[in-house]
């Protein structure tokens, strides 16, 4: 039982490591189509390139230096017999022009001569490795070599008896120093092939990137006529959707907006009647109620076409915040209110005019109804625009602040609506938010009663 709690323990710890790796993968990962695009193009072949230049060419270099170390040491090796077998000085002198001329090694015999101090290894040493490797197995006696000082030449000296044997050859002959070569054609190649698949895969995106602009246009209440489908066979049917979707949308709100506008001019016409008859019937005081019946029949009639109604149909334009602040100011100054303000970035601001006003007319409206004081801040940064209203009144409960937004949903002590409300003030102010491409949130403010904070992006 202990070694199975054990085994529990170990797979729950590696799969809450696995996790947390996944989780910081996801974190640093780009998250844009074109960005994962690049990198499942570029990341397996970089990857291709690692493994062939690892295997391939480092077995490649290692072979074929292997090979010429052995060809080079083998000549050496013959010329320490052929010396030590002719060791007279005219002899050795021939022995020196047939290794220069048949074997294309400068040979030097230094009498008395020692090694020098052994060099450092470098850092990257096949030939180092091989050529020592090579010399030991088939001279078997005392050498030192250098194979960093000259770039064209590798030194390679022998102990004999009494003297030190000083030889000079090529690096081409002990090394693959060609190799580079392929390597450049390789990275070259794959650059190449990157910047064209970069290219294509551009292409591709940009349609998807316009469905996607022209959808949030669309979401926003913005128009984009000259969206056409584009790119491959799958995007252009995503964008046919969104036309057929859009169009049907379109006609539906027009199909929509026809109705509510004929209804409410027959109910329209019906309470003017009304009003008429009352106002010839004169001042009396029976009529009194009825005649304020017909003003909330008004007035709620009024508040519903303004939730039904759409706002797509309305144009982007510009709106100076200050001058809208100024209008809020003066209306609860008239109502013995006070309220401030304060902008940070730009005063313009491009959204539907008529909407944003009546968004942050509602909110401003229900803080002057129920609170004494109303501070207002904007600001307006590069992508959003965020207003926070902070006032004194008596707040909403927290368990309510989310059914407050609910269309007709009214408090025992109403926050947000007075005696002849209908419970849409919230609902339309956030279905406008939203509208724009934001939302209103409610919390508690630092001066005792609600805060409501407007985002937009802007």
């Amino acid at each position: 039982m202990a070694l199975t709690d054990v085994l529990r323990r170990e797979q729950e710890r590696g799969g809450s490591a696995l996790r947390t790796m996944t989780r910081w993968l996801r974190r640093r990962l780009p998250t844009g189509l074109y960005a994962r695009s690049v990198l499942i193009i570029i990341l397996p072949m970089v990857l291709l390139q690692t493994v062939v230049a690892f295997v391939f060419m480092e077995r490649h270099w290692q072979m074929v230096t292997e090979r010429l170390s052995t060809a080079v040491t083998r000549d050496i090796a013959a010329v320490i017999d052929l010396i030590g077998v002719y060791p007279g000085e005219k002899d050795v002198g021939e022995i020196i022009r047939i290794a220069r001329e048949r074997l294309n090694l400068t040979i030097s015999i230094e009498p008395g001569g020692e090694l020098p101090a052994p060099r450092p290894k470098p850092f990257f040493s096949i030939l180092d490795e091989i050529l020592s490797d090579e010399i030991t197995r088939q001279i078997h006696l005392p050498f030192w070599i250098d194979t960093v000082g000259d770039s064209r030449l590798v030194e390679i000296r022998i102990q004999l008896e009494g003297k030190v044997l000083r030889v000079f050859a090529r690096r081409s002959q002990t090394y693959a120093s060609n190799t580079h070569i392929f390597i450049l054609w390789m990275v070259g190649t794959s650059l190449v092939l990157i910047l064209i698949s970069l290219l294509f895969l551009r292409g591709q995106i940009r349609p998807i990137l316009t469905l996607a602009r022209a959808a949030e246009s669309f979401g926003k209440g913005q128009k984009s006529p000259d969206f056409s489908p584009r790119g491959a066979d799958e995007v252009r049917r995503a964008g046919l959707a969104f036309i057929l979707m859009r169009e049907r949308i379109e006609r539906q709100i027009e199909q929509r907006t026809a109705m509510l506008t004929g209804v409410s001019h027959d109910l329209r016409t019906i309470l003017t009647r009304f009003k008429l008859q009352l106002a010839l019937a004169g001042d009396n005081p029976d009529l009194q109620g009825m005649s304020e019946d017909v003003e909330d029949m008004q007035s709620m009639l009024e508040g519903y076409m303004a939730f039904a109604k759409s706002e797509s149909e309305e144009m982007v334009g510009m709106v100076s915040l200050s001058a809208l602040f100024d209008k809020l100011q003066a209306d609860a100054q008239m109502h013995g209110k006070t309220l401030t303000y304060r902008i940070e970035g730009e005063d313009d601001v491009q959204v539907r005019p008529t909407a944003f006003s009546r968004l942050v007319t509602n909110l401003a409206t229900n803080s002057r109804r129920y609170a004494g004081r109303l501070d207002m801040e904007a600001r307006h940064s590069a992508k959003w625009l965020t207003i926070t209203f902070d006032d004194d009144g008596p707040g909403i409960p927290e368990a309510a602040r989310d059914d407050v937004f609910k269309p007709f949903f009214r408090l025992d002590e109403a926050r947000n609506l007075d005696a002849s409300g209908t419970g849409l003030g919230l609902a339309i102010a956030r279905d406008i938010a939203r509208s724009h491409g934001g939302d209103i949130t409610l919390g508690d403010s630092p001066l005792g009663g609600l805060r409501a904070i407007i985002r937009i992006p802007a």
